[in-house]
């Protein structure tokens, strides 16, 4: 898998992905999110090529005090051969190259598989309570 930086010719063939990881939810519009990302860290939005083919992305951004990863998605066929530890791997290195100290992921309490796979990266449950609030509604089926 060859890693590089979002493009956008890459657009539907990402959302497509993230539709077959689940990822996708009604609150959040995958058009309106890439659109968010490209004016902000750009760089950090990254997807992995096999063969010609989207197989995998990252989106992952640097406050100056955390560090955070969105949309990790594998394609399932391609899942379990290391794509997602090689993308990891990236991303945390681009993330220590700007300084950030800790990097925080949001991962849904039910998705156990997803949640081991952190853990086999060496991540750990810290003892705090996610908190969201919408600014921006993209549909009315917000939370």
């Amino acid at each position: 898998m060859t890693i590089r930086a979002y493009q956008e010719q890459d657009r539907a063939a990402v959302i497509r992905l993230w539709h077959e990881c689940g990822l996708v939810r009604p609150w959040n519009d995958p058009e309106k999110d890439i659109d968010r990302k490209l004016t902000m860290q750009a760089e950090l939005f990254l997807v992995g090529e096999f063969e010609g083919r989207i197989v995998a992305s990252a989106m992952a951004g640097f406050d100056g005090h955390r560090g955070s990863v969105y949309y990790l998605a594998v394609d399932p066929r391609h899942q379990h051969m290391g794509h997602g530890r090689e993308l990891m791997a990236r991303v945390e290195a681009q993330l220590l190259a700007l300084g950030c100290p800790k990097l925080n992921i949001a991962v849904r309490t039910s998705n156990e598989s997803v949640l081991a796979f952190y853990r086999r990266l060496g991540y750990s449950v810290d003892d705090v309570v996610s908190l969201g609030k919408r600014l921006i509604a993209d549909d009315t089926a917000s939370p």
